[in-house]
């Protein structure tokens, strides 16, 4: 039996990822309902493991993210910067969002650090527990589910603070598909450094040709690429105003479901149990409890690499 011990190999900085050369770099090609994408991508096998990023991608959070921003900005005495705009802030984690508010910009070099942990500490109180506004994306859960039954390991790596994945997961129903997940602040790197992507793979026992990372956005795209791992990128999130396939993923689709072979997007619309009505089937293997899950995320934070 594999230990602790065992998976632990050294500081996650010093793990340096082949870069890509300039003749391998990928183009983005957007794929039409009904394609066979994932096997395209494996030579006709499925990957291995499959990594996932959340907002954005399985979730569209940016309703919840706001309401806190703006309530945030009003204790400050700051006008409320609405839903749009903090839509194209989104995707850096909860400290650049926070900033990029004060800064009522994308660009954030001008806030100070005093002010950046005030405003902080203010949209925390306002975003935790709040996922009211907050929904899955169409053809999420039956994507999910059809790797889970293929025996395709799955993984989330969200630049979201760790404190914030579990409630969300757990509301969402979408936690009891990951085998693992690193928050934002589970490691001392984030996206679009490759840590957690190589981490994750590490603790997989998988080499990066047998993984792929399904992200939103542009730290998405450079983590996987980092990480030599291909990267099928949605155009449906948020990627700070810009068509993500400006990004050059390995594949762009509009629907999640357009990954599952011989599966059209009408098709699967009409086989999905993604409504809210519909009760999701429970498997007590691997479903846990909120603070069991909170429990989980802990113990990945504790296996920090020390020197």
């Amino acid at each position: 039996m594999r230990t602790a011990q065992n998976n632990r190999v050294g500081r996650l900085g010093h793990l340096q990822p082949a870069g890509l050369q300039d003749g391998d770099r990928r183009h983005a090609r957007r794929t039409g309902p009904g394609a066979r994408v994932i096997f395209e991508l494996f030579e006709g096998r499925l990957p291995r493991l499959v990594m996932f990023d959340l907002d954005g991608t399985l979730v569209d959070s940016v309703p919840d993210l706001a309401a806190a921003v703006d309530r945030m900005l009003v204790q400050l005495g700051r006008p409320a910067a609405g839903v749009e705009r903090v839509r194209d802030w989104v995707g850096n984690g909860a400290r650049v969002l926070v900033r990029r508010a004060l800064a009522n910009d994308i660009e954030h070099a001008a806030i100070g650090e005093a002010e950046t942990q005030q405003a902080l500490e203010l949209f925390n109180e306002a975003y935790a527990d709040n996922h009211a506004l907050s929904s899955v994306y169409p053809g999420v859960r039956t994507t999910l589910k059809w790797l889970k039954q293929q025996g395709v390991e799955l993984a989330l790596i969200t630049n979201k603070p760790e404190r914030f994945v579990a409630p969300l997961l757990d509301e969402m129903k979408l936690g009891r598909y990951f085998r693992w997940i690193i928050g934002g602040d589970t490691l001392p790197q984030q996206k679009p450094d490759p840590a957690a992507l190589l981490f994750v793979m590490r603790l997989a026992g998988v080499e990066a040709q047998q993984a792929l990372f399904i992200g939103d956005s542009r730290n998405d795209v450079l983590a996987a690429r980092a990480a030599s791992v291909p990267c099928v990128a949605l155009s449906y999130g948020y990627n700070h105003g810009r068509p993500i396939a400006e990004e050059g993923p390995t594949r762009v689709l509009d629907d999640l479901r357009q990954l599952l072979p011989g599966c059209t997007v009408d098709d699967a619309a009409l086989m999905s149990p993604d409504s809210p009505e519909y009760p999701p089937h429970r498997d007590s293997i691997v479903v846990v409890a909120s603070k069991q899950w909170m429990k989980v995320i802990k113990a990945l934070a504790r296996w920090r690499w020390r020197a």
